[in-house]
């Protein structure tokens, strides 16, 4: 147990700061609820956004960029929208050192601008669909941020596409939800559960909302991502309008998408320890630190630091990128270099020292367990990339496990009660409650509905009101 990171057992709001502060992620910024992101946390969120990137150009979208500022008579096209979003934004009066004629809203999200401007760009259906995506900043004024979790300012992606059929908008929407849980599992090694939304969590303004749900290791639940069916509620409100093939005029089906960097609080809660950061090797934007370990200067700098960048370079070529750090912190003990690197995540290390130079041999520990095993140089190539593999099922299974141990079913409220106080993690019912059932449940529990699984299309009877035709819900405490 590392003496710098405060046990998950004693305070885990505190462990997960500390391992931020200790992995150099991420620090706060002068404005309250902003942060700054670490070249370390940025290259994480940089090897997340690059994996996403490429999902949704592989499934047709392209990039594009709208403005940070919004005029604010466009929230107030969409009431549920502005109503959902108001006590949220941040909102700029002056500028040029005059009044505006017009207040603008810094984004809390980008549908009404983007509305506008696709009201512009359609007339026809062939001007159909339309798949956008962009990489942006927005601003939802937080009154208790916690760094990735909740900041006043945080970085994200949002897709929005414009569709001249209901059918074409729905595949859309659950097209990404898959693109989404894909990625979450097979490179953040995140065990989520895709869902629709009730009635009131749904996205202010969605006809239907999606939902990747995920629980992290305090049994808490964390929203990985979202996807809208708008309907037609921004294409009214905004006029985005298209002659069909028979001539006559409809408006748009839309859509919107998004995850954030709140997917890096997601890693660091799903896969951390009270040593320290834990990183799934597929998003580490480091998977290998080789540390030439000697006592000779000499011998250092004439055999063993060469043949560490020799191995470096035959690693990156097999990984496919730069994907493998040398460590020549020489004025450290070998116990501080391999602890600096086991704190900042990185999945692997490669001890090369005199005697395993000379047996022709160098040690790999795995991060997550560990391990240790003495691999031939001849081999390292071939045998690292698998022991990455390794390590990125046993971090998936394992947060499953996790996951499934924590998990329960229960048929009435009271005991849906005591599941939630008592034991906490994701509580499964038949739920076909409104919207005031749900605040009722939060304000007398503290839970919330996240999801009504997709992969579950059993029915029975809601525990809150004795109605047939409940849908299996989750509920749990949530970030």
């Amino acid at each position: 147990m590392a003496r710098n990171i405060t046990p998950r057992t004693e305070d885990y709001s505190q462990w997960y700061l500390d391992i931020i502060k200790i992995a150099e992620l991420a620090d706060y910024a002068p404005v309250r609820g902003c942060m700054v992101i670490r070249p370390t946390g940025y290259a994480l969120w940089e090897s997340i956004q690059r994996h996403f990137d490429d999902a949704f150009k592989e499934t047709g979208h392209v990039n594009a960029y709208f403005p940070l500022l919004i005029p604010n008579s466009f929230l107030e096209k969409e009431a549920e929208h502005v109503e959902g979003f108001a006590p949220e934004c941040a909102v700029v009066t002056h500028a040029g050192g005059e009044e505006l004629e017009e207040p603008l809203v810094v984004r809390p999200t980008s549908e009404t601008v983007i509305g506008h401007m696709y009201s512009k760009w359609i007339q026809s259906w062939r001007d159909l669909p339309i798949l956008i995506n962009q990489w942006a900043n927005v601003m939802r004024w937080e009154k208790r941020p916690r760094l990735f979790l909740r900041t006043s300012e945080f970085l994200w992606q949002e897709g929005h596409t414009a569709h001249a059929t209901k059918e074409e908008a729905m595949e859309e929407t659950l097209k990404m939800l898959e693109v989404y849980r894909r990625i979450m599992t097979d490179i953040l090694a995140l065990p989520v559960i895709p869902g629709e939304k009730t009635e009131g969590e749904r996205f202010p303004g969605a006809d239907n909302t999606y939902t990747c749900e995920t629980m992290m290791s305090d049994k808490k639940a964390l929203q990985a991502g979202t996807s809208h069916f708008l309907g037609q509620n921004f294409a009214k409100a905004f006029e985005i309008q298209f002659q069909n093939q028979d001539g006559t005029l409809e408006h748009a089906w839309t859509t919107s998408w998004g995850v954030s960097t709140r997917l890096i609080g997601a890693l660091i809660m799903t896969h951390s320890d009270d040593d320290g950061l834990i990183l799934p090797p597929r998003v580490a934007p480091v998977k290998v630190a080789i540390l030439p370990i000697g006592t000779d200067e000499e011998k250092i700098a004439s055999t063993l630091l060469p043949k560490a960048v020799e191995i470096s370079a035959q690693l990156d070529s097999r990984l496919g990128g730069r994907f493998t750090v040398v460590d020549k912190q020489f004025h450290l003990r070998p116990g501080d270099r391999f602890f600096s690197h086991l704190q900042k995540g990185v999945p692997l290390r490669i001890e090369l020292g005199e005697k395993d130079l000379a047996s022709g041999t160098a040690r790999a520990v795995r991060r997550d367990t560990g391990a240790k095993v003495d691999i031939p140089l001849d081999a390292l190539a071939e045998r690292i990339p698998q022991l990455l593999e390794e390590i990125h099922t046993a971090l998936y299974e394992k947060a499953l496990a996790f996951r499934k141990e924590n998990t329960r079913f229960v048929s009435d409220y009271e005991e849906f009660k005591s599941a939630i106080e008592e034991e906490g993690g994701f509580v499964e019912t038949f739920f076909a409650g409104t919207s005031d059932d749900e605040k009722k449940i939060k304000e007398e529990t503290g839970a919330t509905a996240r999801c009504m699984p997709l992969e579950s299309t059993e029915t029975g009877v809601c525990m809150m009101t004795g109605k047939d035709g409940g849908r299996r819900t989750v509920f749990a405490k949530a970030y």
